[in-house]
């Protein structure tokens, strides 16, 4: 099955190669989107902790087979043919039962698997009907799911509809708010890889242009405060040298008065 699916992916990229206008396609991430639902984040730990008291009560089941079998080998030599044969009759019977309990509580149609579905089921069919109006809408050949199975080994994020679909979900299980059209208008034009480049470069040359617009802001600002600085240490060498001429003047006169006030003292 899977390699049908190989086959089928090759052949689909193949055509959307040669052909002449080229598929239009998307994927969605499963894994992401149940991520960012609350309401299965609550139900999957509920039943990872329900899982976990099962494996215990397996682990429980386990040792104490375990400790019979111990038992039965210490003291094999003490004990009848019959007590022996009812010892292993026990034993055998509880790792029958315990196969059991293991099969239905996390067999192929366990009690694991089968609420794991349940749980993810009424999720998967609100991501196929968003995925059924997306496409419609925005006239997409494929859409997939990124997984293993699809064998995408790479994929741009431009052709990720996760976010939208969540959007629709979210919109779905509320039951008003935003219209769908509003939602899909949300998703980028597709492009195809040349386009994609070429609007990446632009952007990069965009962001180029700001940075250096950027950086001529800086260098402007800086020339500005260094002139401001430059003026404001001008001015404070014309305070402090005028300072220190009004001081040495006002030292002069105060020698000048010292001098006629000791020549009158003297005679």
């Amino acid at each position: 099955m899977k390699l049908f699916k190989y086959i089928f992916i090759f052949t689909l990229f193949t055509f959307s190669v040669s052909g002449q206008g080229g598929l239009k396609i998307a994927y969605v991430d499963m894994d992401y989107i149940l991520e960012q639902i609350p309401e299965y984040k609550q139900a999957s730990n509920q039943l990872n902790l329900k899982a976990q008291e099962w494996r215990t009560e397996i682990e429980s089941r386990q040792q104490k087979i375990e400790n019979l079998k111990a038992e039965l080998e210490n003291e094999r030599p003490l004990l009848t043919t019959d007590l022996i044969q009812d010892m292993e009759d026990e034993i055998s019977f509880l790792e029958n039962q315990l196969l059991d309990y293991r099969n239905k509580r996390f067999g192929v149609s366990g009690d694991f698997i089968v609420q794991k579905r349940q749980l993810i089921q009424p999720i998967q069919d609100q991501v196929f009907n968003a995925i059924q109006e997306i496409g419609e809408s925005r006239d997409y050949d494929f859409i997939f799911e990124n997984s293993a199975d699809a064998l995408l080994l790479f994929s741009a994020r431009r052709h990720d509809l996760s976010e939208v679909i969540l959007k629709l979900i979210n919109r779905n299980s509320r039951g008003a708010g935003t219209e769908t059209a509003d939602i899909i208008e949300d998703i980028e034009d597709y492009k195809s890889v040349e386009k994609a480049e070429e609007d990446e470069l632009k952007q990069e040359e965009k962001a180029l242009k700001e940075e250096e617009r950027k950086s001529e802001r800086e260098a402007l600002i800086d020339e500005r405060q260094r002139k401001r600085d430059s003026l404001r240490d001008a001015r404070q060498r014309e305070f402090e040298e005028r300072r220190a001429r009004i001081l040495k003047q006002r030292e002069e006169r105060q020698r000048e008065r010292d001098s006629i006030k000791n020549a009158r003292e003297n005679n």
